[in-house]
């Protein structure tokens, strides 16, 4: 999920209102996959329809996608396309932490412990190719414009920003910053109430924005020293030097200028040092793009929501009173790009 490098950035909360007009670019999978994990049964089991295909990412989509374009947020999703090759070690990590969690989540539920039951669940939550292609579908039917990366998705949103297509990147992993976007927003999917995991502790999510620029003159630091910060932590792409976290990271990059010195300091490697680099320095990402917005169909969203998936009519007609409205008012969705 990035890099943990989280620590080093101050936020600036902000409420969803004070993002109205905004064009957002969403990083669709780590939404999608925000949903699957936090929308839930008591024991943790996903909301599925009568036919048991999972429905949680729709139910996500749909009420969290009418509350921003009621407030006016412009999102633009876009989605994840081939890994990198250095990608495979953290795929393959991430298989067998989800294997786990599910035998653990297994387990609980058989023990009745429904606490332990919906952590498991959540940890074991997987995007599969059909999870992509409903959720492609529901963005097609509202009308909200969706891009392919060639590669990693934050890259391609990174984009978005410099070429003047989106004013922020919204996730909640830092990835985005170290490709060079230059305004981050989180918590978009989850704002609210939050539970602390194991104590009965909630605590109030907003929406926090990290400013590249500011957060790199306040370290003091230049963006090619971030990635070389965020590479000694550990990345998607390489494991990090055992040991050193954020902080840490950074005071050795401000000693010793660059990661190669600081490797040459400890003598030590990371394998494949240039390649991650690259990565996030010149990332794969495509230019042909185009975003559009069409009109909602209300038709099809009725029939593909409650005839297809079981969702309540009654709450779908409701959803597509308040996009209508949204619609009439003073942001015609069709004129907004």
């Amino acid at each position: 999920m990035g890099s943990d490098i989280g620590a080093l950035f101050q936020r600036e909360e902000v409420a969803l209102s004070e993002l109205r007009g905004m064009r957002i670019a969403i990083d669709g999978n780590n939404m999608i996959y925000q949903f699957l994990s936090n929308i839930r049964q008591a024991d943790g089991t996903p909301l599925m329809d009568r036919n048991g295909k999972i429905t949680s990412h729709l139910t996500g989509l749909i009420y969290r996608l009418t509350n921003l374009i009621e407030i006016g947020i412009r999102p633009i999703f876009v989605f994840d396309g081939k890994p990198p090759a250095l990608k495979a070690r953290t795929i393959e990590k991430r298989r067998e932490i989800r294997e786990v969690a599910e035998e653990k989540w297994e387990d609980a539920k058989l023990r009745g412990d429904k606490e332990a039951a919906m952590k498991y669940a959540k940890a074991s939550a997987r995007i599969t190719p059909e999870i992509i292609a409903d959720s492609k579908r529901l963005l097609d039917i509202m009308g909200i414009p969706y891009i392919d990366a060639p590669s990693e998705g934050e890259a391609q949103a990174a984009f978005l920003i410099k070429n003047g297509d989106a004013d922020l990147v919204g996730s909640q992993d830092f990835d985005s910053l170290l490709f060079g976007a230059d305004r981050l927003v989180r918590n978009l999917a989850i704002t609210g109430k939050r539970k602390v995991p194991g104590k009965k502790i909630y605590l109030d999510v907003s929406p926090e924005i990290i400013d590249l620029e500011r957060n790199l003159e306040r370290l003091g630091i230049t963006h090619e020293q971030l990635i070389d910060i965020a590479i000694l932590v550990g990345t998607d792409f390489n494991e990090g030097v055992k040991g050193i976290g954020a902080k840490t990271a950074l005071k050795l990059i401000k000693r010793e200028g660059r990661i190669e010195k600081v490797l040459e300091s400890l003598n030590l490697e990371i394998e494949g040092l240039e390649a991650v680099k690259s990565i996030f320095m010149r990332p794969e990402v495509r230019d042909d793009y185009t975003i559009g917005w069409r009109e909602m169909d209300e038709e099809a969203l009725l029939h593909f929501l409650c005839d297809l998936h079981d969702f309540s009519e009654d709450r779908i007609k409701k959803a597509i009173s308040r996009l209508k409205s949204a619609d009439q008012g003073q942001m015609r969705l069709d004129k907004w790009f």
